[in-house]
């Protein structure tokens, strides 16, 4: 019994005890197995048994004797700092295209002569450039002055072969690693652009092209076709890296009188490749055309799929194939919009609402969907004459101008489209508009709904007056980013401030305004006041100044601040016309000053006068701030208290339209464009005093006029001194803004209303 227990203990750990035995055995094993001979640290080889007794103790350093580890001394190795050399500096590339080395798609440069540049010429740029991003003419010689618009190279010879080297030299210098294709034409021959781009954009780039109208050599006695320069022709940038090396070979070689003839015996000499009208499953279409043959009668096939139409024999003849082929591709755009349209309400069908999930017009964005009543867009409603939402507020007005223009084109293509959709039942004539109305939505563009009185005439002739409402959108283009010259809030303003006998009180509150917002925060900016004295004020000025309290306020405040000097300049008028007194202003200046002009009511700011400097630009834009004007303060506030400070509150006052007395405009302007009314001004001198400095730039200067509100620019509440001497629009606008500055229309309604209730009373 005991005997089987402990077998059976036994044989638990067994393994264990054979697993022991075993690992023992084996590492006894590989000691014998390994090299005799060990190194000590100084390289002496020691046998096993004297390293044995000269063992690594724990903790020890030397791994060879005893007495070793005693006497052992640390040995301190001296730092060498590694000389590091100048890192070379990294040049990025400007674009990230050429960092990548993305290159532009085409290349576009038309052979033309001294003799066609301003005619042929001048067309082919006015037909193509707008369609492409680079386009040059390449001449030998042209005028004196080059066409405007065009970039024109001129090597200096006539010799067709000549120039045709020069014109391939010029591209291996400037254009080979900016494009992928180039593609060359004569200035007699009208190319489609739009056409052009979609070959070249279904290329592939790592093939060798040489595409165009094949010919063959004259005589026959060369074997292989050349592109005929007639039709144009496209090369590869890589068929164009091959031919490189074997230019000059080619100008000493090859002898030709034909420019398109000698540069395809090059190609076909040094690059084995000929010319072909066919690439890539895509054919290259040209069309010869005969003379004196007109565009629109035209019916071939070849003719309206063609990329490039030769020989044009003047430019009314170019002018009329773009017209006919810019038809050709506009009817086949309306085509694709209308198949999309069609293919987006057919699957509409399959959606969960069915056809009402898609919105009228189709593929225009939906309408703009107010979230609460403050943001519903109101309807105007017109007639043919009549428009009843006026700008002044007035509840009718006459219908002029662009908008009238833009009624009658409403309903016309209203008109228009109903008889596309009942012909030839029904054939529809116009009597009169009933009801109109329209309303801007910025999210798709402008809408319209017409109550139309129409006449409808059957086939048989018989005619009843129907009514119809019809429903139209005139969605927004593309929108269209335009690029603003640079400009920075560095730049020195001089705020020019006209003063007359009645602006003095108010100078005082101009003043300890001014020096608080530029004088104390140094802001760069130079007043100049201009006091303009009438005849008999300017005889007694010796005697009785009628400036002289403003010019002392001017001392204390030069006094105050040292570094600060407030000029004046004194004239003598009748009239105190902004030309007159601006052309005296103008000439004691640069003509790169930019000029603030303002008045003693302004109340000028930092805000204020960066947004001078950025929405001022040297040839380019002018400002006219509208300033916020407050109300009459006893009909504003009638029967309430007065507020300390006034807010911009619609009850508070309102954004004056009709003053233009803040400006700001660089003097080059100023001189330039007075400079183009030179001529009116002669036949009628007048004209100094019917015009303002607005009206003078918004007439003559052709620069943007950017009138704009200007929350940062309040003006208290001021009757205004209307001068009848000046011009009636001038005067009628001062009387305007006195009218409208003196309340709102809820406010005078409300005192109109006390006071026939006082009087019922």
């Amino acid at each position: 019994m005991r005997f089987s227990i402990l077998v059976s203990a036994l044989r638990s750990i067994a393994p264990v005890v054979i697993g022991i035995s075993l690992g023992f055995t084996l590492s006894l094993l590989s000691v014998n197995w390994t090299q005799e001979l060990c190194y000590t640290d100084q390289g002496t080889p020691v046998s096993r048994d004297e390293q044995s007794k000269g063992a690594r103790k724990t903790n020890s350093i030397s791994p060879v004797h005893d007495e070793l580890e005693e006497d052992w001394e640390p040995r301190i190795v001296p730092y060498k700092q590694v000389e590091q050399s100048n890192p070379k500096k990294v040049v990025r590339a400007k674009y990230i295209s050429t960092e990548l080395g993305i290159r532009e798609p085409l290349f576009v440069g038309v052979l033309t002569s001294k003799n066609t540049i301003n005619t042929l010429g001048v067309a082919v740029n006015r037909t193509i450039s707008h369609h492409l991003d680079t386009v040059v003419f390449f001449t030998g010689t042209y005028n004196r002055k080059a066409p405007h618009g065009m970039f024109v190279v001129s090597h200096g010879d006539e010799r067709l072969i000549w120039n045709m080297f020069q014109t391939m030299r010029y591209i291996y210098e400037h254009y080979i690693n900016t494009y992928d294709w180039f593609y060359f034409v004569q200035d007699d021959a009208y190319t489609e652009a739009d056409r052009i781009k979609d070959l070249v954009g279904h290329l592939s780039i790592n093939e060798d092209v040489y595409m165009g109208g094949p010919e063959e050599f004259i005589g026959g006695e060369m074997e292989g076709r050349y592109c005929y320069g007639g039709f144009g022709y496209i090369l590869s940038r890589s068929l164009l890296l091959r031919l490189q090396p074997f230019l000059e070979n080619c100008r000493n070689d090859i002898l030709s009188a034909r420019p398109d003839e000698w540069l395809g015996r090059c190609i076909i000499d040094y690059t084995a490749t000929n010319c072909v009208s066919d690439v890539q499953g895509l054919h290259y279409h040209h069309y010869q055309l005969e003379k004196n043959s007109d565009p629109s009668k035209e019916q071939s096939e070849q003719f309206r799929i063609a990329l490039t139409v030769h020989p044009v024999s003047d430019p009314e003849e170019m002018y009329r194939l773009h017209r006919h082929f810019t038809e050709i591709e506009l009817q086949k755009t309306y085509d694709e919009i209308a198949k999309l349209q069609a293919e987006i309400k057919n699957v509409s069908a399959d959606a969960f609402d069915g056809n009402r999930s898609a919105q009228w017009p189709i593929g225009i964005n939906p309408p703009f969907e107010p979230k609460s009543r403050y943001e519903v867009i109101k309807w105007d409603y017109f007639t043919e004459d009549d428009i009843y939402s006026c700008i002044d507020g007035s509840p009718k007005c006459d219908l002029h101008g662009i908008d009238r223009l833009d009624v009658a084109d409403v309903i016309d293509v209203a008109v228009k489209e109903l008889n596309k959709k009942y012909n030839p039942i029904l054939h529809l004539k116009k009597q009169r508009l009933i009801n109109g109305y329209r309303r801007f939505d910025p999210t798709r563009g402008m809408e319209y709904t017409l109550d139309l009185q129409l006449e409808a005439v059957t086939r048989k002739g018989h005619s009843r007056s129907i009514t119809k409402r019809v429903h139209l959108v005139r969605p927004l283009s593309q929108v269209e980013l335009i690029p603003m010259p640079y400009v920075t809030e560095g730049t020195r303003v001089h705020a020019i401030i006209p003063m007359t006998a009645v602006d003095r009180d108010y100078v005082e509150q101009f003043l300890k305004v001014f020096a608080a917002n530029a004088f104390e925060t140094s802001e760069n900016i130079i007043l100049t006041f201009l006091f303009i004295y009438d005849l008999v004020e300017a005889q007694q000025v010796n005697q009785n100044d009628i400036f002289a309290s403003v010019k002392t306020q001017i001392n204390l405040y030069e006094h105050k601040y040292p570094t600060v000097k407030i000029p004046w300049i004194s004239v003598k008028t009748e009239t105190p016309s902004q030309i007159k007194f601006m052309d005296i202003i103008s000439k004691k200046h640069p003509v790169d000053t930019l000029f603030l002009l303002a008045s003693v009511n302004t109340k000028v700011n930092s805000e204020f006068v960066n947004r001078c400097r950025m929405n001022s630009i040297n040839n380019w834009q002018v400002f006219f701030p509208i300033h916020f004007q407050d109300y009459n303060p006893d009909v504003a506030y009638h029967n309430k208290p007065r507020p300390a400070t006034i807010d911009l509150l619609k009850d508070s006052g309102h954004f004056d339209r009709w003053s233009f007395d803040e400006a700001c405009f660089y003097n080059a302007d100023y001189m330039a464009t007075r400079t183009k009314m030179v001529a009116d001004v002669q036949e009628n001198e007048d004209i100094l005093e019917m015009l303002d400095i607005y009206d003078m730039f918004v007439k003559y200067s052709g620069l943007h006029v950017f009138r704009a509100v200007e929350p940062a620019l309040h003006q208290g509440y001021r009757d205004l001194t209307c001068n009848p001497r000046l011009s009636e629009d001038i005067y009628h606008r001062c009387v305007q803004s006195n009218l409208e500055g003196v309340g709102s229309s809820s406010q005078l309604a409300m005192l109109l209303f006390e006071q026939e209730q006082g009087n019922s009373t």
